[in-house]
């Protein structure tokens, strides 16, 4: 998958990941991108398309890494927990 922040401005931030939890409302990465509590963010699955906007409602630090946990904003998103 791949995680771009949805920020204003010009600059685009954005990483490849992997979804380590994906339900149909919500969905838990790791990320090095400097996202925060209410950030939004713009998920891509890699193949076969798919897009949703989710916002962060978790950050979770834990020996050097960072959790994120994002609630869908259109609803739920059924492509996320698709292999």
């Amino acid at each position: 998958m791949l995680i771009t922040a949805l920020r204003a401005g010009s600059t685009r931030l954005r990483e490849a990941t992997v979804v380590e939890f994906g339900g149909s409302e919500n969905a838990i990465f790791l990320s090095s991108l400097p996202l925060e509590f209410d950030d939004k963010v713009r998920i891509e699955r890699d193949r076969n398309g798919g897009t949703a906007d989710a916002k962060v409602i978790a950050v979770q630090y834990h020996e050097g890494r960072k959790a994120v946990a994002v609630r869908f904003l259109e609803g739920p998103c059924a492509w996320v927990t698709q292999p």
